[in-house]
């Protein structure tokens, strides 16, 4: 299926104005959707303008769709009887003189000029299941009202309108809660919802005939200071978004200010009981505070035994003691990294790069035993998922130190971390200028304890490890799926 960027790039000459107008509204159009009860296509005209293609569809969440099939790329085609080609050309909002069987269900269908000056950028085309209509009452009035009033300004080219923009999983939608404010600044209509959720933040009367403004102050007692917000709305500044919270509940709010053809045309305001939402949004607040701060307390626990490791490694005489304590020190101080970058920022994912800086200095200052060892990363590790990220800082620790004690040995030198990131795996390449391996050597034969845990963890990880030497260096390769 084709995006609407993709069809308007095929296909029309628009202004980059113009196209993020289109994309504007439809982003905001599900609301005309809503109170239309009906299907919306957004058509644009071709270079040649005999010619419209179909770049936007939304169906109503408030009723039946009338269009099972998505037309999103479709074309009308030097017709000059189709509503959208009579609606384009006549500058005027278009409507079909009686329902029209659409698969056999009756369909009415209207028209919307989209007109900027003298210019006419598209065609919004409405399409209302009449068999599954609902039956008409005070809300399916209200609501049928606000849809005219929002066409009218679609096609005076006044809706969407500047402001705060919509968020899709907060932001309230039409059947959430509407209310219906006149020029005057009174409620003349309020839904079952949204009266509901005045409710719960302590109205005790009905919303109907009230102040919006002063009914709306009065809840809150101060605590949130929806004047200004709620003014600009008035004044026909834009539309708003603003929360309303007392001790025992929270209300979200979209303002919208309506205008038809004789100017200011009072609000439209759609509320959502977001509680719940709340309470939830605290309890995740909590428990991230929660695992950072155990991420913390961790970290700073195996720094404790990483300082413990060296220092029984400075009074134990005994060389392979000591190397074998001073191993652990590092490894532990590998996973002590990587709980601090999670401490700070923890997510699903880490970025390795801050990790892959410090593994890199400390594993530089702690094994070189002779001349100035260099670490250069070339490259990026990217983002890596946080179950990865412990077990890969100690292969590229354990890979990074058996380049400096085994290639290098007491040497200066230089090693060579190459990590890239390509679809959804991550290939990492450590490689150091020094001795080569010995002719017979094999992994599987290897009595390296850094070796074997590098190999352990790998396959642990479904990847692939390998090390070999050429002429010119010693290269350990490794391969790891992040997905």
């Amino acid at each position: 299926m084709q995006t609407m960027e993709q069809v308007i790039a095929r296909h029309c000459v628009l202004e980059d104005e113009d196209r993020e107008w289109l994309e504007l509204l439809v982003d905001e159009w599900s609301l005309l959707a809503d109170l239309a009860f009906a299907d919306l296509i957004l058509w644009v005209p071709d270079a040649d303008d005999n010619v419209f293609w179909a770049c936007a569809q939304v169906r109503p969440t408030t009723g039946p769709t009338s269009l099972e099939d998505d037309v999103v790329g479709e074309e009308i085609a030097y017709d000059p009887e189709h509503l959208v080609t009579e609606a384009y050309l006549s500058r005027e909002i278009s409507h079909t003189s009686g329902n029209k069987l659409h698969a056999g269900i009756p369909v009415d269908v209207q028209a919307i000029p989209i007109l900027a000056d003298d210019r006419c950028l598209g065609v919004v085309e409405m399409h209302t299941n009449q068999m599954g209509v609902r039956a008409p009452g005070a809300l399916e009035d209200a609501y049928l009202e606000a849809a005219q009033v929002l066409a009218g300004m679609v096609h005076r080219h006044q809706f969407p309108l500047g402001g705060d923009r919509r968020v899709p999983w907060v932001s309230p939608r039409v059947g959430d809660g509407m209310i219906r404010v006149d020029q005057a600044g009174m409620i003349r209509f309020a839904s079952p919802n949204a009266l509901s959720a005045y409710r719960r933040l302590g109205l005790t009367s009905d919303l109907y005939g009230e102040n919006f403004v002063a009914v709306t102050r009065s809840l809150l007692r101060e605590k949130v200071p929806v004047e200004r917000p709620v003014a600009a709305s008035l004044a026909g500044r834009g539309s708003a978004e603003l929360d309303l919270e007392t001790t025992t509940a929270n209300v979200r709010l979209r303002i919208l200010p309506l205008t038809g053809e004789d100017g200011p045309d009072g609000l439209l305001v759609m509320c959502r009981d977001t509680t719940e939402l709340r309470s939830r949004e605290r309890q995740l607040v909590t428990k991230d505070a929660t695992i950072r701060e155990i991420h913390h307390r961790v970290k700073n626990n195996l720094q404790t035994v990483a300082a413990l490791l060296r220092l029984q490694a400075r009074r134990i005489e005994s060389p392979e003691a000591k190397g074998a304590l001073s191993d652990a020190m590092k490894r532990v101080a590998a996973i002590a990294v990587v709980h601090e970058i999670l401490s700070q920022a923890f997510d699903s994912s880490v970025k390795f790069d801050d990790v892959a800086d410090r593994l890199l200095r400390m594993v530089g200052d702690v094994a070189a035993t002779g001349g100035k060892v260099r670490m250069v990363l070339q490259g990026s590790f990217g983002y890596v998922p946080a179950d990865v990220a412990t077990s890969l800082s100690l292969v590229l620790t354990e890979l990074c130190q058996n380049a400096i004690e085994h290639g290098l040995r007491d040497k200066a030198g230089e090693v060579l971390v190459i990590p890239q990131q390509s679809d959804g795996e991550l290939n990492v390449v450590v490689k150091n200028f020094g001795e080569p391996l010995p002719e017979d050597f094999r992994i599987g034969r290897s009595t390296s304890l850094g070796l074997s845990i590098v190999s352990t963890l790998v396959a642990d990880l479904g990847g692939q490890f390998t090390l070999a030497s050429d002429d010119d260096a010693t290269t350990a390769t490794v391969r790891v799926p992040l997905r």
